[in-house]
């Protein structure tokens, strides 16, 4: 009896544990339900989310919808180009050649593509897996927008970027490039006879079983895949083309947030690569004078509310996507979504916050401050890279502006601490030596601002200007021979959608001449002698650039 009273009480026990980890289950499936639900309306473009611990799943749902037009609703199975998490992919493959002796990523890279030119610096292997090497990244280039639906091989497109002017000297800066990533690319083709989406199916998707991951096409026939879709500002639309052999090896994979899972589980159980060229990969890197980096090859580190965490994200025409792992809590979580708006990292981030019990405080948390407390933090900060930002103050709310970018509420947890919309991204700000100083922080990489004296850049005043003056501007017209402004007027608004890019509003600040609000840039109309309109000119980086009115 009294072997059957301990078998009992023990069954108690366990029985008790189960339902706690099963009410825990329930309430964590709950959280993320409401919350991405609150992100992700039933008739917008969607997200499919996976949470594992311990490699196993213990959270999967798709929210919105696969395709608008058909009126597909998005499901966990669905295949999204995953953009820039195909460079995780990449690094592995040439950790792999290196493990068999077919490289070292000390390697000179002339060593595998003799007719670089490197303008006399030795840029090596190491420096394009960590975004050191100078190159200028071919995505930067006006070029670029202008080739997007042209198909081309590595070397053509290498041919793109080769001949630009160095950015810094190779190891001495980090910047993040998609251009190292071609080369990698090809490099991984030299060494191994093999195509790159060959080399990537044989030797990683075949291997891991990652049945539902492609070397992306635009042409191929891929069954459960999301459309992708860009935001307006009148709604949304489908995605302009981009041929798939541009991103390439910096981005052309697309996959499932399950086979994703299998990828990770892979990588911790060392199936494709030791573990002593992993940490090569996920514990950042070093400039040449020894600073540190968060940046490793295919990985950076970050951190959630004091847990460690190795990531990347990725946006590409139509998609964006953002992959966490917390080694630690061995919590993988992974976000796909078939739009390249919003913010899939914000979202990743605060999930894995939720999984791991460390939630990240929300913008209803906010407490109030006197106008003198807020004030006391106004001004422009001078950050690395010549980052500038600016924080202002307008009727109670304090406002964060990056140089080039758009203005984002801040919102206060104490005197000195304040977060972005999201909780993830934060600002603690301090004096030293009398001077106004701030710890910017994302994705657990803290920047240090230094206060200096700089303007806020001046908001433009609009004006209005007659229906028949706007009626003149409607058209595409062409910057050049792939790359097109459209100009349309809804409701005596106007708009203008650049190729491969969201649409946006324009404001008049005089007849014929426009303004954007979320990009320093001008939109000038050019008129004939009889007043007809037959061009515009945009106005951005010290560029003018003219565009011939087709239609």
């Amino acid at each position: 009896m009294k072997h059957v009273a301990h078998i009992l009480k023990l069954s108690l026990i366990l029985g008790f544990i189960l339902s706690a980890s099963f009410t825990n289950a329930q309430d964590l499936e709950q959280q993320i339900n409401s919350y991405v639900a609150s992100e992700y309306n039933a008739d917008t473009p969607g997200v499919s989310i996976l949470v594992a611990k311990n490699g196993k799943i213990i959270y999967e749902n798709a929210f919105g919808m696969a395709n608008l037009e058909l009126d597909v609703k998005a499901q966990p199975n669905n295949v999204f180009e995953i953009g820039s998490i195909t460079k995780q992919f990449t690094a592995v493959a040439i950790l792999m050649l290196e493990e068999q002796g077919k490289l070292k990523v000390s390697d000179d890279i002339v060593k595998y593509i003799p007719e670089y030119p490197t303008q006399g610096k030795t840029i090596r292997i190491h420096n394009l897996l960590n975004h050191t090497s100078g190159i200028k990244s071919y995505t930067n280039m006006p070029s670029f927008m202008s080739s997007a639906r042209t198909d081309m091989t590595p070397v053509e497109l290498i041919d793109v970027f080769k001949n630009e002017p160095s950015e810094f000297d190779p190891g001495t800066q980090y910047n993040y490039n998609n251009s190292g990533y071609i080369l990698l690319g090809h490099i991984i083709e030299v060494v191994s006879g093999m195509s790159y989406s060959d080399f990537i199916q044989a030797n990683i998707f075949d291997k891991v079983g990652m049945e539902n991951s492609y070397y992306g096409s635009m042409t191929q026939l891929i069954q459960n895949r999301a459309s992708g879709y860009s935001e307006t500002e009148t709604g949304y639309r489908n995605s302009d083309y981009l041929s798939l052999t541009l991103p390439y090896a910096a981005g052309s994979i697309m996959s499932t947030t399950a086979d994703l899972l299998k990828w990770q589980n892979a990588i911790s159980a060392n199936t494709l690569i030791e573990r002593s060229s992993l940490d090569k990969a996920i514990n950042g890197s070093e400039l040449n004078a020894g600073d540190a980096i968060p940046y490793g090859y295919g990985w950076q580190k970050g951190d959630i509310n004091g847990s460690k965490t190795v990531e990347h994200s990725g946006g590409i025409f139509g998609y964006s996507s953002n992959g966490i792992f917390l080694p630690e809590e061995n919590v993988y979580v992974i976000g796909l979504s078939n739009c390249d708006c919003g913010s899939v990292g914000g979202i990743t981030a605060n999930i894995a916050a939720m999984a791991i019990g460390k939630p990240f405080p929300k913008k209803e948390d906010a407490i109030t401050l006197t106008e003198a407390q807020l004030q006391k933090w106004v001004g422009a900060y001078a950050f690395n890279n010549d980052v500038i930002r600016h924080v202002s103050l307008k009727e109670g709310q304090l406002y964060s502006l990056r140089e080039g970018s758009r203005t984002m509420e801040i919102y206060p947890m104490t005197e000195v601490n304040f977060i972005f919309d999201g909780g993830a991204t934060t600002y603690e700000f301090y004096t030293e030596d009398g001077n106004r100083m701030v710890k910017f922080t994302a994705n657990g990489n803290t920047e240090i601002g230094k206060g200096i004296d700089k303007a806020l850049p001046s908001e433009k005043e609009s004006i209005t200007l007659p229906t028949e003056t706007l009626k003149q501007y409607p058209g595409k017209y062409e910057l050049q021979p792939t790359f097109h402004i459209v100009i349309e007027v809804k409701d005596d608004k106007v708009f203008a959608t650049a190729t491969g890019q969201q649409q946006f509003e324009v404001f008049a600040s005089a007849k014929d001449e426009f303004f954007l609000k979320v990009v320093p840039a001008e939109i000038v109309f050019n008129r004939t002698a009889d007043g007809t309109v037959e061009s515009l000119t945009l106005k951005q980086g010290g560029n003018n650039m003219l565009g011939k009115k087709l239609e």
